[in-house]
């Protein structure tokens, strides 16, 4: 089946697939500013900073297009990618502001990346003739992935594991009311309400300091841990009481 027919019979219009590419485009520059905020950070040069932020800006989208397998990912295909990551890059590197007036741009940044990627995601995957729940994952992979990526060259927990108020949780929001959206015949929009709906939700739960709970505090009942103690006994060199046995070193030869 070529495209064209997938694209005629998907839930996505022409026109805003159209769309969708500039959508990914601002997500592109948007999460390179981001990655050469964290490398300005960092105290990396102007290669770290290139490094980071192309990094960020395509990784999201790439692991989208390998997962979609509908062609050769269109960062590679389309210049106007890598050209949008390295201008998004440099502008940090060139520009200096104060580290009040960065945090400040960076959470807004921030909400704006889950909002262009989440949607672009969600309606790539409904423009290939996947369903609901694959745009979904897909929109919120899309709208994550590349800050993870930045994260993890970086040597850091990356942001989506919490502690950074709501960001996967937005995303997955955000995917969702895309796709309702484009399900109810409406895409266009699903492509307004899904930014707006990231915008300010990432924003308000950011001020307001919302997570997702940690785990919960438990440890297991005596019964239990002693079957557990007694079963690695033989392995871990333990005794029935879970202490471990004492070894006698041999006796050195004189």
């Amino acid at each position: 089946m070529s495209t064209a027919s997938v694209m005629a019979d998907s839930l996505i219009p022409a026109g805003v697939a159209a769309a969708t590419r500039y959508l990914d485009l601002a997500g592109v520059f948007s999460c390179a500013l981001l990655g050469g905020a964290v490398a300005r950070t960092a105290g990396l040069d102007l290669f770290g900073f290139l490094v980071v932020g192309i990094i960020s800006g395509l990784g999201g989208g790439m692991i989208r297009d390998v997962l979609l397998q509908h062609g050769t990912p269109v960062a590679l295909t389309d210049y106007a990618y890598v050209t949008t990551a390295v201008a998004g890059s440099v502008v940090v590197f060139l520009i200096k502001i104060s580290e009040e007036s960065w945090t400040r741009l960076f959470t807004a940044l921030d909400a704006a990346v889950i909002g262009f990627w989440a949607v672009t995601g969600a309606n790539k995957t409904l423009g290939v003739g996947l369903g609901w729940l694959p745009a979904v994952l897909l929109g919120t992979m899309t709208a994550v992935g590349g800050g993870a990526l930045r994260d993890i060259i970086l040597g850091r927990v990356p942001a989506v594991f919490g502690g950074n108020g709501l960001y996967a949780t937005v995303a997955a929001v955000v995917a969702g009311v895309t796709v309702v959206c484009s399900y109810a015949g409406l895409a266009g929009l699903g492509v307004g309400l899904g930014i707006t709906v990231a915008l300010v939700f990432r924003l308000v739960s950011v001020h307001y300091g919302w997570n997702l709970p940690n785990s919960l505090d438990w440890e297991p009942q005596s019964k239990v841990a002693s079957a557990v103690r007694r079963h690695i006994a033989p392995a871990t060199g333990e005794g029935s009481d879970g202490e471990q046995e004492q070894s006698h070193p041999p006796e050195e030869s004189s």
